[in-house]
């Protein structure tokens, strides 16, 4: 009986922090008005929403967000001829301070999944509890995101990759610093929509295989300041059969008159025997 009365105030505790963690008011009173936006925006379905949750909540994150120097982060730390340059992640949900732990099983939680689900159309959505891909970003200052759509399926879980989520934590971030979310049109020929990583601001977009989106242009911003960010990504079982397509990781596209610089591998491949490059391979899931 006792243990049973925890589990039950366990789950109550939840609740209320679901509840406190989403403006499920604002949620409730503008799915219908979002999701027209986010159906008729171009060039692919997106929305883009300022001043989401309560900015308190957002502080919060901000205060307890992992440090540069902190232990627990993955680094991406790639030479100019990259793709993806300088990229500070955390995937792992055990290493999140608690008040970002709640908040990201909040946003994986039913209620906002519904309310995603009501916003895109996309029914049946499921979110990653291993964060793929996904968890806190870090980016500092000269790194970037090229123009790429994403991987299509989640490995493990053999899902069909639909729907981004970025939170972003920037407050004072200012544009000629760059780092604006940039989304293009299926040829990679022309931009539609750009957004800065302002705190606070959310932005959800489909994913398929003509979704290209980044920041392609190096940071400006001082030395130690980051733009973060949290990316949360949802699947379903199965995709309409017009998005259909072969198993792909990440496919990335020049913008243009974009001309990539080779990377000290690229220059480096045609002096070094093939197995130097094969043996992260063979080595890949031990």
């Amino acid at each position: 009986m006792k243990e049973a009365l925890q589990l039950l105030d366990a789950e109550n505790d939840e609740r209320i922090n679901i509840k406190s963690l989403l403006p499920l008011e604002k949620m409730r009173k503008n799915a219908a008005e979002w999701s027209q936006q986010y159906v008729n925006n171009e060039p692919f379905p997106h929305i883009g929403i300022d001043n989401f949750f309560d900015e308190r909540i957002i502080r919060d994150i901000v205060a307890q967000y992992p440090g540069e120097y902190d232990a627990v982060w993955n680094r991406t730390l790639l030479d100019a001829g990259s793709y993806e340059e300088q990229k500070l992640s955390l995937d792992r949900h055990e290493d999140f301070p608690a008040v970002i732990q709640n908040f990201i099983s909040a946003l994986n939680s039913r209620a906002f999944v519904t309310f995603l689900e009501q916003m895109t159309g996309i029914d049946g959505l499921i979110p990653d509890p291993y964060l793929t891909g996904g968890g806190l970003h870090m980016i500092p200052r000269g790194g970037r995101l090229a123009m790429h759509v994403d991987f299509n399926m989640h490995r493990k879980l053999r899902l069909d990759r639909r729907l981004n989520l970025l939170v972003y934590l920037n407050f004072d971030w200012k544009e000629e610093w760059g780092g604006a979310l940039e989304l293009w049109d299926k040829e990679v020929k022309v931009k539609h929509k750009s957004y800065l990583p302002l705190a606070n601001r959310i932005v959800v977009f489909s994913t398929t295989d003509t979704s290209f989106h980044g920041h392609p242009d190096p940071l400006t911003s001082p030395k130690g300041k980051y733009r973060r960010s949290i990316a949360l990504y949802y699947y379903t079982n199965g995709r309409p059969e017009e998005e259909r397509s072969a198993d792909h990781t990440t496919v990335w596209k020049m913008r243009p008159n974009e001309v990539r610089r080779l990377s000290i591998k690229d220059r480096m491949k045609p002096f070094t025997p093939p197995i130097v490059w094969q043996i992260p391979r063979l080595f890949k899931g031990r």
